[in-house]
């Protein structure tokens, strides 16, 4: 079998694949609560391998590889250590909270779980228009995946786009949440087996030593803080930042509201550890981009450093190009993972939280957010059909301008027992983002994380003296008598 027949018989055996996990996720979905969360009887592994194939997606396995090439160490500090903790401590933090709010009201979504928690429909909708920045990150999915189709196939890049997303949201638009999740463990499962390959394969350009191996790409490279990167700096810049805004990031409508897929909260610690285990294992794959520099390889676009190092080092023999094209199937599955969890995030909460509240209709839902998928589809191709020149900054500048907004509602909500003034999450709301925006976009600030991160921590700052300024009178009074 030659390479090339080879590659089609995969390329139709893994969309045949995924259909079908779509038609029987299709049989299962009845209602627009089925199509967003599922009929709550999936097992916390499938939920958790769900999550972190969601998580990873295309920016850990095409996009942020190229920081690394470009940046160095310190990158791979950020993105690697840094937010496995943040992902770590969101989850610890705000899982079962999230959970049994949720479970009370039976919310869909991120701006639902919002309305019946502070009671307040405004606030309700400014998050789901907020939450439809979202779409910076599946205009990033998507020129990803382009990248990838144009290393497999011989056609251009708008040509790639369009497959794509015709693919992906053919079968989301079938199975909703089921088709996400089965979908999710297939392409989970096939992302491990890949990110132990490529780890290995290249683990030689280490020579033994990785430390000395870095270290002669330059000094600045193979430091903790690079002092000539304008992104990767110092301590905030690596390490703060990268925990906080990862933290934050759980808080994005595809990740957060996996935990309701949960059937209870026994399953809340079996779920968390499937879903560190596996996204720990995924962070090898920022490796490459450390590969891709020992390999000696001179790349102008930084988003383009995976598919060129895979080109480098499977593209020459005639056993490396049947392997080429399983990776390259499987980082496709990796940008799919997380485009199709998104996808069905949003137009649930379109139809949730802003047409029925906006038009007061009680029907099902269910066509309308079909029909939602389509609209948002056309609008991400729109996006990036000329993308910027380094899309994954593009994209932080969206997403991390919603984590900053949610941190401080979402965290008081599942933390303070007690009434909070709706004051106090609005304000902080409206700092977190504003701050995020003016920081980044007015004040030059070009590292979107650090930028949210100064925006969150103004946000907090604002809430929690929010909170002591209105801590209830008994309080103050027994506090007062203690002392």
């Amino acid at each position: 079998m030659t390479p090339e027949l080879f590659k089609y018989l995969l390329v139709g055996a893994y969309a045949l694949l995924v259909y079908g996990l779509s038609v029987v996720g299709m049989r299962r979905t009845a209602s627009v609560a089925g199509f967003s969360i599922g009929n709550k009887d999936m097992h916390p592994v499938v939920v958790g391998i769900t999550l972190a194939a969601s998580i990873a997606s295309t920016a850990t396995f095409v996009i942020n590889p190229g920081f690394v090439y470009q940046h160095g160490l310190s990158a791979y500090l950020h993105f690697g250590v840094a937010g496995s903790l943040g992902i770590l401590s969101a989850f610890l933090v705000l899982t079962r909270g999230f959970l049994r709010l949720g479970e009370t009201h039976a919310a869909l979504t991120i701006p639902q779980w919002i309305f019946y928690r502070y009671n307040h429909r405004g606030f309700s909708l400014f998050f789901a228009f907020i939450n439809l920045l979202s779409i910076t990150f599946v205009v990033l999915i998507l020129v990803g995946c382009s990248l990838l189709v144009t290393g497999l196939f011989p056609v251009d890049q708008k040509t790639a786009l369009v497959g794509v997303l015709l693919f992906v949201f053919s079968y989301v638009l079938m199975g909703g949440t089921y088709a996400h999740a089965y979908t999710n463990t297939l392409q989970g499962v096939m992302m491990l087996a890949v990110t132990a390959v490529l780890f290995l394969q290249g683990y030689r350009y280490f020579g033994g030593d990785a430390a000395g191996a870095l270290a002669r790409i330059g000094a600045d490279y193979a430091a903790a803080y690079n002092p000539s990167s304008r992104l990767y700096f110092d301590f905030f810049s690596v390490f703060v930042s990268g925990f906080v805004i990862t933290f934050a990031l759980m808080l994005q409508p595809h990740i957060l509201t996996k935990v309701l897929y949960l059937r209870s909260e026994r399953d809340i610690g079996l779920f968390i550890g499937t879903t560190v285990v596996v996204g720990a294992l995924f962070t090898l794959m920022l490796m490459i981009g450390f590969y891709a520099r020992l390999a000696g390889l001179e790349i102008d676009a930084q988003d383009t450093v995976v598919r060129e190092y895979l080109l480098h080092e499977f593209g020459s023999s005639p056993w490396g190009e049947y392997v080429l094209v399983f990776i390259f199937i499987t980082l496709l599955a990796a940008g799919m993972s997380t485009l199709d969890g998104i996808l069905v995030a949003l137009s649930a909460m379109v139809v949730t939280d802003i047409v029925r509240p906006l038009t007061g209709s009680d029907g099902s839902g269910l066509a309308l957010s079909r029909w939602v998928l389509v609209a948002v589809g056309a609008i991400g191709l729109a996006l990036a059909w000329e993308p910027p020149p380094l899309i994954g900054l593009f994209a932080q500048k969206g997403v991390y301008g919603l984590a900053a907004a949610s941190l401080v509602p979402v965290l008081f909500g599942v933390l303070v027992r007690r009434h909070i003034p709706l004051w106090v999450v609005t304000g902080a709301a409206g700092i977190g983002l504003g701050g995020h925006l003016l920081l980044n976009l007015g004040f030059g600030i070009e590292n979107p994380a650090v930028s949210a991160t100064w925006g969150i921590l103004a946000a907090l700052a604002f809430g929690l003296t929010g909170l002591a300024a209105t801590r209830p009178r008994r309080a103050l009074d027994n506090s007062t008598s203690v002392e």
